[in-house]
């Protein structure tokens, strides 16, 4: 069985800290759409979908002092920043395709934003889901005997 309520001050400041960057994740991408009126293309959907999820569990794990979550967010974490490298990718290499290049609607080659020449939405998107993996990788999960 896996110890939930007993955890020391480090995991649950872990936790924090990867439950507030998924909430500027989230709130960010919201304010790029609904404020600014950036039309997200298809890859930004895709990291979406697995960022959104993340403010949830990371939430919820916060506020019960449960480390379990670490096996959700994790590979959320690491698909998405996944996701969100190969998206920067496309953006900042000419003639980069990616696996299913973007057909429709916004092209995924497109840049909002591109500030001091390299941050973009995809990357400020690969640094949340960077610093949420890295989070989880330091959090232990201790099996206790019951």
């Amino acid at each position: 069985m896996v110890n939930k309520g007993k955890k020391s001050k480090p995991q649950g400041f872990l936790l924090y800290v990867a439950w507030v960057v998924s909430l500027v994740a989230m709130f960010g991408s919201l304010y790029f759409s609904e404020i600014k009126g950036y039309i997200p293309c298809e890859l930004c959907w895709y990291q979406r979908i697995f960022m959104y999820p993340l403010v949830f569990i990371l939430g919820i794990g916060t506020f019960q002092n449960d480390t379990t979550v670490k096996r959700f967010v994790l590979p959320l974490a690491l698909v998405g920043g996944s996701i969100s490298f190969m998206h920067y990718l496309e953006q900042k290499i000419p003639g980069f395709g990616g696996i299913k290049p973007c057909v429709s609607g916004v092209p995924c080659s497109a840049q909002y934003i591109n500030w001091f020449g390299f941050v973009t939405i995809p990357f400020l998107a690969f640094v949340a889901f960077v610093i949420i993996a890295v989070c989880m990788f330091f959090i232990k999960q201790k099996k206790s005997i019951e």
